[in-house]
């Protein structure tokens, strides 16, 4: 069984050769630190998230694309590959895992001795998110023409401008969705003295906002707690609001693009000014966002068919292309071939 894992910081996702994407979950663990047990993974322990007793913890194991608890993403990853290939296989499956553009050689491997140790068949393959996510996206990225994606995830954007199976120029930052959700949760705070969760911002960010001003202003009634009184309080949000609170992340998110587009050869910018520039990850879905782009970098944007699920669907395509797009990726001894 060949398996494609997209190892969010917000979701995982986990694409099966010749079913699709077979599991989209929450990367969240519920833990009991009395005996230190997982109490649930994935949207059971989402739905714990600010609302656990003082034992459990709702956590999520991988910040800004990488690892930060090694032990609880390993169980977690362990938890979904049962979940896909069932308990009792004998057989390991081969897996092919996202990594970020620019992680260090001991975050790649850190990735890979987690996914050996949840039950994948050694050597499991890395594959850079830009890369995965341009064939996802079913970008023609064999051709020796520039074709050029930004992937917004939950914990990093990366931009990367692809041709031959090979990244050419790519850039990275950690601002993305997550960053959002934190910009509305202050912005709401200082505006209308209301404390909310990070869950309320997301809902507000995915239901009324937008990268550049409505026509026509969307509303929401948002509860949280008042800051002056700590009682529980309500009040009507517009997609303005939403908009001016994430202006200075989307401005990150805007310079990531501007920066790869600096930095690439002429003969490919001109490819890409022709192909445009395609959008995936889940922030990709924030309204508008293709036309602020195009606004500020002065090349066309679309965002890709399905965004969600273009860097799962990448990795496990990328197994069937390993001889070709080998050279692209990092081998156990190296740091990332062909990001920089």
């Amino acid at each position: 069984m060949k398996i494609g894992i997209d190892l969010g910081t917000a979701n995982i996702l986990v694409y099966v050769q010749g079913k699709g994407v077979v599991l989209n979950e929450p990367s969240v663990v519920a833990i009991d630190d009395d005996d230190n047990r997982l109490v649930a993974v994935g949207e059971e322990a989402r739905e714990m998230i600010g609302r656990t007793p003082g034992n459990v913890r709702a956590i999520r194991p991988m910040r800004d694309g990488v690892i930060a608890d090694y032990l609880i993403t390993e169980a977690m990853l362990r938890y979904f590959i049962n979940q896909v290939v069932g308990r009792f296989n004998v057989i390991k499956p081969e897996i092919m895992v996202c990594i970020p553009a620019g992680v260090t050689s001991v975050e790649q491997r850190a990735v890979r001795d987690a996914a050996e140790q949840a039950g994948g068949r050694r050597p499991v393959h890395l594959v850079p998110e830009p890369l995965a996510a341009a064939i996802g996206a079913r970008i023609p990225i064999n051709s020796p023409s520039g074709n050029m994606v930004v992937d917004i995830g939950g914990g990093r954007t990366e931009a990367a401008v692809i041709s031959m199976y090979g990244i050419v120029v790519s850039e990275s930052v950690r601002v993305a969705g997550d960053r959002l959700d934190d910009a509305i949760m202050q912005y709401v705070k200082r505006r209308y003295n209301l404390v909310i969760g990070e869950r309320t911002a997301e809902e507000m960010k995915t239901t009324i906002g937008a990268a550049v001003p409505l026509d026509v202003e969307l509303k929401m009634d948002v509860r949280g707690r008042d800051q002056i009184s700590g009682l529980p309080k309500t009040v009507t949000v517009q997609s303005s609001d939403v908009t001016a609170a994430i202006q200075d992340a989307l401005a990150t998110i805007v310079s990531v693009a501007r920066t790869v587009l600096e930095r690439t050869p002429p003969e490919l910018a001109s490819d890409v000014i022709d192909r445009g520039i395609v959008l995936t990850g889940g922030g990709a879905l924030l309204r508008h966002l293709d036309i602020l782009l195009t606004q500020e970098t002065g090349v066309p944007c679309q965002v890709a068919e399905n965004p969600l699920d273009c860097v799962a669907i990448g990795s496990g395509v990328a197994l069937e292309y390993l001889d070709v797009i080998k050279r692209s990726l990092p081998t156990e001894e190296e740091t990332l071939v062909g990001s920089y």
